[in-house]
């Protein structure tokens, strides 16, 4: 009787999976697309910064960035790292803690595998910092503020600024210490548009 019962069980399931939509690889080519038209918005106190992602360069940037962000995870982060004439860095859980020495050195616990692509490090570009490592992105990401194309094909572009990029200006030029941390904090929230 245990072994019908299993059978029956079985034959059930088997029918849910048939009756279940299939993905097709269409659709996989639809979540590219679909990510392509999704925008993120960087809301500081010098105003918002849009961007939009190039998924077709680097998917599995796009998508960890987009899943982060979803998460909440980049609410309460801050720019820790300003270098005029060059870029802001922002994405490190530890810097909504007050412990200074740590920031710059968090992340999401897991790692992306580098999307080296042919997109330049123009002004504008929203690319992954990591470590000397080329995999080990995670969550801190820098805006370029001034063409450096010397991190091509070293560092993933992943996005780029079409709305804000005065707010990006403005962060850049804020008061820092010797670490080029500001002085004050600049607050991140993070929300996705699709």
């Amino acid at each position: 009787m245990k072994k019908m019962a299993t059978g029956v069980t079985a034959v059930l399931l088997a029918l849910v999976f048939i009756m279940l939509p299939q993905k097709s690889s269409a659709q996989g080519a639809n979540k590219v697309e679909d990510l392509k038209n999704t925008r993120a918005v960087i809301e500081t106190k010098f105003g918002e910064i849009e961007i939009k992602f190039f998924p077709d360069a680097a998917p599995n940037h796009v998508k960890n960035f987009i899943d982060l962000a979803k998460q909440g995870f980049y609410d309460g982060t801050i720019f820790h790292r300003v270098i005029p004439g060059f870029m802001i860095q922002g994405g490190d859980p530890n810097t909504k803690g007050l412990d200074k020495r740590s920031y710059g050195m968090g992340g999401p616990g897991h790692n992306v595998k580098a999307e080296f692509n042919d997109r330049q490090h123009k002004r504008g570009i929203l690319s992954m910092a990591r470590s000397q490592n080329p995999d080990s992105a995670g969550s801190q990401f820098f805006i370029v503020v001034q063409d450096s194309f010397f991190l091509d094909k070293q560092y993933t572009v992943f996005g780029e600024v079409i709305k804000g990029l005065d707010a990006a200006d403005k962060i850049v030029s804020q008061p820092r210490n010797n670490m080029d941390l500001p002085n004050e904090r600049i607050d991140v929230k993070v929300r996705i548009i699709q």
